[in-house]
């Protein structure tokens, strides 16, 4: 049996295409009640009716039938469409069903969601559900808002420091004690000289009687304790009074010792070597007393910086002098007197007593004072027990090394040409800067002649 040809002619009796091959048929309703067994034909060129495609959607759904229209294989026609195989099914995760946005609504945004979704209501931000709390836990309340710290308030200006109150707890006043009922300090470290200061203070004493009054303290076995005014006493004296003008103040052994060291320290034109080792020792011994007592700034210091401190020192230095005072006293004499110079002194202080007593009759014998060297060498000789008269004679008489000479000025000396103010590095500072214009005035021959003198002997 041949095939069967349809022919459909509208308008003018157009045939239409041929559909061959096609088992199905597809109903179709065009312009009227009439229902065309005829295949669906492709748009083509000519009085062909177009089918939209949402009624071949509508057909298709009705029929179940799915058909994709794909380029006609190499060779065919262009009506011929083969039928494809369904695709089999994809394992995994089914895929989302992406529905096309309605006529007139904008495709939904990929990525952020704009500022006006990120506040809706419940956290969630656009398309996302807000989230609930679990069960069993109460929902936290929102944190508040961070709230900007206040700036600091302005430093308030600092308000000048008031000065302080020199007034006692109690009452002083001056008094007129004899000097019959007036005792020296017990162990007091300076002595009373009738030297040319001494004249001097009782010329002064004669002419307007004491200026400044005496520091004493009630004493045990009657009578007033000297704290302060030994010297002033005695040119009382000497210049004819039976009484002087004093202050009365009760006072602890410590508080009295730190007051008299500290006047004498202070205010004495000429002070020996001896007598400030003393006064050092005494005033180290009087801190250490007083313990951790004293004000803020002092806390937490050694009682030999503290001592320092009071005397414008280093707390080695006084460590140093607080040597001294293990000298014999033949050897304090020697160094009172300038035979003995304060460094070979803090050495040989560190030998033995009875080698000590050795070294002053060799240092009389021989009329010479040790060096540096010779003191630190008889030191270390007794640390191993191999010093002894002999052995002190013969380090003593060698020779001295030119380095080991040292020109000593004492600080009473010193005192007559420089004020009190002046520290020991601007002394010698000022006597380097004389030297050098007393050097420049001297002859240029001078010492040319002296070469010359010894080259002839």
């Amino acid at each position: 049996m041949e095939e069967d040809k349809t022919q459909l002619s509208i308008d003018g009796g157009q045939p239409s295409l041929p559909n061959t091959g096609i088992q199905e048929q597809i109903k179709l309703d065009v312009a009227g009640p009439e229902t065309l067994d005829s295949p669906v034909p492709e748009r083509t060129t000519g009085n062909v009716i177009d089918i939209s495609g949402d009624l071949i959607d509508k057909i298709m759904a009705e029929q179940s039938v799915s058909h994709e229209v794909s380029a006609p294989p190499e060779g065919g026609q262009e009506w011929e469409k083969p039928q494809e195989q369904p695709e089999p099914p994809r394992r995994g995760r089914r895929p989302k069903n992406k529905e096309a946005p309605a006529q007139g609504e904008k495709p939904k945004r990929k990525g952020r969601p704009p500022k006006a979704e990120k506040q809706a209501p419940g956290g969630g931000g656009a398309g996302r559900a807000a989230k609930t709390p679990r069960q069993g836990k109460a929902a936290s309340p929102p944190a508040p808002a961070k709230e900007e710290a206040p700036p600091p308030p302005a430093p308030a200006p600092e308000e000048p420091t008031q000065p302080k109150d020199a007034s006692r707890g109690e009452k002083e006043e001056i008094v007129y004690l004899d000097l019959s009922d007036l005792h020296p300090f017990q162990n007091h470290p300076f002595g009373v000289r009738d030297d040319n200061e001494m004249k001097g203070l009782v010329s002064s004493v004669q002419a307007g009687g004491v200026h400044q009054p005496a520091l004493v303290r009630p004493r045990e076995g009657g009578g007033y304790e000297i704290i302060a005014g030994h010297r002033r006493q005695r040119a009382s004296e000497l210049a004819g009074y039976k009484n002087m003008p004093c202050i009365v103040r009760n006072m602890t052994d410590d508080e009295a010792v730190l007051a008299m060291t500290d006047d004498n320290l202070r205010h004495r034109e000429t002070i020996m070597p001896s007598e400030k080792a003393a006064a050092l020792k005494q005033q180290y011994e009087a801190i250490k007393h007083q313990g951790t007592r004293g004000d803020g700034a002092d806390l937490g210091k050694l009682s030999l910086d503290k001592v320092g401190e009071r005397n414008g020192m280093s707390g080695k230095t006084v460590q140093r002098y607080i040597y001294l005072n293990d000298l014999v006293p033949e050897l304090k004499q020697f160094m009172d007197g300038g035979k003995l110079s304060f460094t070979p002194a803090v050495e040989i202080s560190r030998i033995r007593p009875e080698h000590q007593k050795y070294i002053a009759v060799s240092i009389e014998g021989q009329q010479s004072s040790p060096s540096k060297a010779q003191a630190k060498k008889l030191r270390e000789m007794d640390e191993k027990n191999q010093l002894n008269p002999d052995v002190i004679d013969a380090v003593l008489s060698q020779e001295k090394k030119k380095e080991d000479f040292d020109v000593i000025i004492s600080s009473a000396e010193l005192a007559q040409y420089f004020g009190k103010d002046k520290t020991p590095r601007e002394m010698k500072d000022q006597i380097m800067a004389l030297l050098g214009e007393w050097k420049e005035k001297q002859p240029p021959e001078l010492g040319k002649g002296e070469k010359k003198t010894d080259r002839e002997k």
